[in-house]
């Protein structure tokens, strides 16, 4: 089973700081191994936004090539505003991309690595599975 992996992850991965989580990391790494991680193009745009230098860029858009990005369609789009309306219903708040992950986990049945707290959130409304990283 494909499991869609949030920017989040990826950040932690990418950074060789002490502040990234081992677990996190090493679930990661296992689940690339297994060619489960599924990527999204939202996802790559925003782990390629900001950074400064041109080679850096390059450098870390060849590390995501092999990662095919999941095509999104329009009932995926709708569903994810659906999942927005549904959320903002409750006093929950989140971003486009997220509600989009949330669509795309649930249409594509697939559970979703995140560490950000707003998905656990939107699971207590909405039927997302979230991946624990153990």
């Amino acid at each position: 089973m494909k499991i869609l992996v949030d920017t989040c992850i990826w950040s932690l991965a990418l950074r060789r700081s002490q502040d990234a989580s081992p677990d996190h990391v090493r679930r990661l790494q296992e689940l690339i191994r297994e060619s489960r991680v599924q990527m999204i193009g939202p996802v790559r745009q925003e782990l390629l936004s900001g950074i400064k230098s041109p080679e850096q860029f390059a450098r870390l858009k060849d590390h995501l090539a092999p990662f095919p990005d999941l095509p999104i369609r329009t009932p995926d789009h709708e569903k994810a505003a659906e999942f927005f309306n549904l959320c903002r219903s409750k006093g929950i708040q989140g971003s486009n991309t997220d509600f989009l992950i949330c669509a795309l986990a649930v249409n594509h049945k697939m559970p979703i690595f995140t560490v950000d707290h707003d998905f656990l959130a939107f699971h207590k409304v909405l039927p997302i599975h979230l991946l624990d990283a153990n």
